[in-house]
């Protein structure tokens, strides 16, 4: 799952991105209005971790915006301003959630668990194929009961494949689900990735296997004996 960091100080957006790496997620980050607002219109964030005071301007009048483009993202203010009536401010501008720095980075995740739950009407199901289940609600895929540990790339790849699973996940959707608007993505960069998917997968003896579809997209199924 990729998350949209909007945060114009390095310092904390680096330290966002870790902490968001560290527990299974990919993050990209905008340090101004109009480069959050147009990484938005590129990509379908599930969830926005948006500051207040940016180089141009307050990132309240960015939700209208965020809320046309992609009325599904959920928005959590993270800001230095504490007040009471900025708080209440913020919540009814329309952000889902509101934490002011300095704040403690086992609540920050905790909220960020938080608001994604409430953006799902409800749990999605498990999907198995093979000897592999992938848990969306929990980000993380098991083989044979055992818990599959993938490398940050491989993983957003994972799961986009088999949330397509029976269905071709195309090219460009790929791409954009695992590579952010401002990383370099050589010709190659998905061929690559899907490479080193598919021997991961052997490795486990996982019992599933990715089909090329030249010119379309990959699709994930069932090792067929």
């Amino acid at each position: 799952m990729r998350i949209l960091i909007v945060e114009d100080q390095t310092e904390i957006a680096a330290h966002l991105s870790h902490m968001l790496a560290a527990s299974g997620y990919a993050a990209d980050v905008a340090g101004t209005l109009d480069d959050a607002i147009e990484a938005i219109r590129q990509f379908d964030y599930p969830l926005v971790v948006l500051d207040r005071r940016l180089p141009d301007g307050d990132g309240l009048i960015a939700l209208p915006t965020i809320r046309q483009l992609r009325p599904a993202a959920r928005v959590l203010l993270v800001t230095a301003m504490q007040s009471i009536d900025e708080r209440v401010n913020g919540l009814d501008s329309g952000a889902d959630d509101y934490l002011t720095k300095p704040f403690d980075d086992s609540e920050l995740m905790a909220r960020i668990r938080a608001v994604l739950r409430r953006s799902k009407v409800a749990p999605e199901p498990d999907v198995l194929l093979g000897n592999l289940i992938f848990d969306f609600n929990r980000q993380c895929a098991f083989v044979s009961g055992r818990p599959l540990k993938l490398p940050k790339r491989e993983a957003l790849l994972l799961e986009a494949l088999v949330r397509n699973a029976g269905c071709v996940a195309k090219h460009d959707a790929l791409i954009s689900e695992i590579y952010g608007p401002n990383e370099s993505i050589q010709p190659d960069s998905l061929k690559m990735a899907i490479s080193r998917l598919r021997q991961h997968l052997r490795d486990h003896d996982a019992n599933v296997e990715i089909h090329t579809l030249r010119g379309i997209g990959y699709l994930i199924e069932e090792l067929r004996t």
